[in-house]
Parts: C-alpha cells; sequence; structure tokens
C-alpha cells in the first residue's frame, strides 16, 4: 500500500472524528443554552459543514506527507456563551465534549476492530474486506487519541485552555484568555519548533496505543496490509 492509499484509507476516519469533534461541542452547548450552532446549521453530521480548507484539507495532507501522521481539525462550531444557563459550569462542558467524544471513539472504533476480527474468522468470505476496515479502525484509534490529546493543550484557543482559565484567579485568567487573539500563531510555532513538548505531552498516547495495539493483535487479521 503506498502513502496514496494510505491517506485515502486514513481521511474518512479523519473527517468523522473532526467532524464529531466539533458536533459535540455544538450539542453540549445547545444543552446549556445556546442554540447558536442550531441556528446556524452547524449542528449537523454533513462533512461539508464543517470543512476548513485550510485546518480540513491542507493540513492533513501536510502533515500526512511530512510528519507520516495525519492531523487536522474541522471548521469551529460556533457559540455564544452569553447564553449559557451557567456560564462556568457550561463553559466547560462545551469544551470538554469534543475531547470526550474522541475518548469514546476511540473505544468503539476499538470494539470495532475485536468484531471485525471474530466475523472475519467466522466468515472467511468477508475476511479481506473486514482487514482493511481493521486498518481504517487501528488509524483512527490513534487519530481520536491524538486529537483528545493536542485539543487536551492548556493553550488558547484549544479546549484544554477554557478548562484552565476556570481554574486561574480571576485576573490571571483574563490575561490568560487573551493569548487566544494568538493562539493560530501559538499552534503554528508549537508545531513547528515544541517537538520536545509535543513529545512530552503526546506520550501517554502513544503508550495507551502501543498497549491498545498489543491486546488487539490476537483480533487483528492476516492480509497483505495487517501482517
Amino acid at each position: 500500500m503506498d502513502k496514496f492509499q494510505q491517506f485515502l484509507l486514513v481521511a474518512p476516519v479523519l473527517l468523522f472524528s473532526m467532524v464529531a469533534h466539533e458536533y459535540a461541542h455544538g450539542y453540549a452547548a445547545l444543552k446549556n443554552g445556546d442554540n447558536t450552532a442550531l441556528m446556524l446549521g452547524r449542528l449537523t453530521w454533513n462533512p461539508v459543514k464543517h470543512i476548513d480548507p485550510v485546518l480540513t484539507i491542507i493540513m492533513p495532507l501536510i502533515t500526512f506527507f511530512t510528519m507520516g501522521f495525519a492531523f487536522g481539525g474541522a471548521k469551529p462550531v460556533p457559540v455564544n456563551p452569553r447564553l449559557y444557563r451557567n456560564y462556568r459550569r457550561a463553559d466547560i462542558i462545551v469544551s470538554l465534549a469534543g475531547i470526550a467524544t474522541n475518548c469514546v471513539l476511540a473505544g468503539v472504533l476499538t470494539l470495532l476492530v475485536v468484531a471485525l476480527g471474530l466475523a472475519g474468522r467466522a466468515l472467511p468470505a468477508v475476511a479481506t474486506s473486514a482487514a482493511l476496515l481493521q486498518l481504517m479502525f487501528l488509524y483512527g484509534i490513534m487519530i481520536n487519541l491524538v486529537l483528545a490529546a493536542f485539543n487536551l493543550m492548556p493553550i488558547p484557543p484549544l479546549d484544554g485552555s477554557h478548562v484552565m482559565k476556570h481554574l486561574l484567579p480571576p485576573k490571571w485568567a483574563w490575561n490568560y484568555a487573551q493569548l487566544g487573539k494568538y493562539g493560530f500563531l501559538i499552534l503554528i510555532a508549537m508545531l513547528s519548533f515544541g517537538g520536545p513538548v509535543l513529545n512530552f505531552w503526546m506520550r501517554p498516547v502513544q503508550m495507551l496505543n502501543e498497549a491498545t495495539l498489543r491486546a488487539l493483535m490476537p483480533y487483528v487479521l492476516p492480509s497483505p496490509w495487517t501482517s
């Protein structure tokens, strides 16, 4: 399987994971009194509504063909914190909703890998297709763990920063939130020059993914792609 074929396999699960992350933000906001995403047509599973040219298309292509791992994001779902019934509680819930969703998806994909392995052994006729789906889902496990961990970083405007600001004294929290104005530049600098910091932050993800792969190996079907 060449790089282009591998990217075609990774792209669907990456897109779904990014869309699910943003949908979770919008749904959590709606449940906490903010219907902004719903009114703007962004509370939808339609991926077209969530595509950002840079985050959803260009970044995954660049990261995959330069770093070997596709990474990106969907267009942020708009929220209006002034509509929250309880600002502090809602802000934390909405911010963590996307991260929680990616963690749940990683768990669901793990179970699907097991189910496909059992199905492929019970029905040899579908084993090849099941093995290809398994490979997609194995990529998906790592993708969702990385998305969850990356968004948990306390760097404005990432989700983790919304939680962090509520743990700080009010004055510090206000100054900290102002960093969001330079968030995109900070993230670019982090991705470009913050290798040691990212490696340290992502180390638990790597360890968890490796442990998951070891646990799943008895269920992975032999194929030209997974053997």
